[in-house]
């Protein structure tokens, strides 16, 4: 019989630098998917496995976090914060709510976005008596990974963070969750800065304690990069209709090519979608969209958008071309202005 697990720390406390100008005025896990916060779709997702107390570790700009996702009761679980003044690592943050751990319990880095099925992990970290089970999926280019050498029977036998390219022995890498026995936290320090996969992980392995390995083949994302929230934003948009019911929205006269979500009380007219994302409360008209990501409360108007974020109340006027840039919530561009890779061209 497994064990039940019903707890999980979820690690939320980066600054999401690489997503800037957008964490510049949100912090990164409450970046939307779809209208809804990223994080939201990871704590309904381990909520539905059992888990009914989540522990929020926080640092940059945790009020907003805090207010925005609530305390659980909305679909009956128990969510609790953990603010960490000064930077402690994920470890170091897990360390410091260790008195309110069980034996058992699950640990997430909160920038994921996929549909690792939690419950599964259990079953093969107690099978194996593991200390530590961490989740791994195969992805083309391992280099800024954890990647990890898997033996037949299930142990991970090595494991190198961020390897150089020459360095590379497999392409599993870390997916971000762990299955973690609450013993192994007498290992991390009281104070300072300590990471879990590239200290914690090694440290266990020299002292010879079993880490397990789950494969994952699913669709999975570390959402840190621009790209990888449009991604967010499109995988979900790709099966939409397995997250809710579409919003009634007005398409008219638009051509609407490949993965596409519009937000309620958003309207696109006489334009030209490819696999692109439209939030609430926006209108897109006479325009072209490719790859792109527009967030609530935007206009975009006879312009051209090429693999873009608009944060929230942009206001694009006509004659615009928005290309590789990520605009921060309430940039106005004004008439016939190219932008690409966050430069005005012209």
């Amino acid at each position: 019989m497994v064990e039940k697990v019903n707890q999980a720390v979820i690690m939320v406390g980066g600054m999401g630098t690489r997503l800037r100008p957008l964490t510049e005025t949100c912090p990164k896990p409450i970046l939307p998917v779809l209208d809804k916060p990223c994080l939201r779709y990871l704590i309904e997702s381990v909520a539905s496995a059992g888990i009914d107390e989540i522990i929020l570790a926080c640092g940059y700009r945790y009020p907003q976090l805090a207010e925005t996702i609530g305390d659980g009761s909305d679909i009956g679980i128990k969510i609790i914060y953990s603010f960490e003044d000064e930077p402690l690592g994920t470890a170091g943050a897990i360390k410091k709510v260790e008195d309110k751990l069980k034996d058992t319990f699950v640990a997430i880095n909160g920038d994921v976005f996929s549909r690792i099925d939690v419950t599964e992990m259990i079953k093969e970290h107690f099978s194996s008596n593991a200390a530590i089970t961490i989740s791994l999926t195969e992805v083309k280019n391992p280099c800024e990974y954890g990647i990890a050498r898997l033996e037949k029977d299930g142990r991970i036998s090595e494991f190198k963070e961020k390897p150089k390219p020459e360095e590379v022995f497999s392409n599993l890498i870390n997916a971000g969750f762990y299955i973690v026995q609450k013993e192994v936290l007498k290992y991390v320090p009281n104070e300072g800065q300590y990471d879990f996969s590239k200290e914690l992980i090694t440290d266990l392995m020299k002292k010879d304690y079993r880490i397990q390995g789950y494969r994952y083949t699913g669709p999975w994302l570390d959402v840190g990069r621009p790209s990888d929230l449009i991604g967010a934003n499109l995988m979900a948009a790709e099966s939409f209709s397995e997250f809710s019911e579409m919003p009634s929205t007005e398409t008219q006269g638009s051509t609407l090519n490949g993965p596409f979500y519009l937000g309620e009380n958003s309207s696109i007219e006489n334009s030209i979608s490819r696999s692109s994302v439209i939030h609430k409360n926006c209108t897109v008209k006479d325009s072209d969209l490719t790859g792109s990501l527009i967030m609530s409360d935007c206009r975009v108007i006879s312009s051209i958008m090429i693999n873009s974020i608009l944060g929230k109340g942009c206001r694009i006027s006509q004659g615009s071309v928005i290309e590789d840039s990520v605009l921060g919530d309430g940039t106005a561009v004004s008439e016939n202005t190219r932008i690409v890779r966050n430069e005005v061209t012209e």
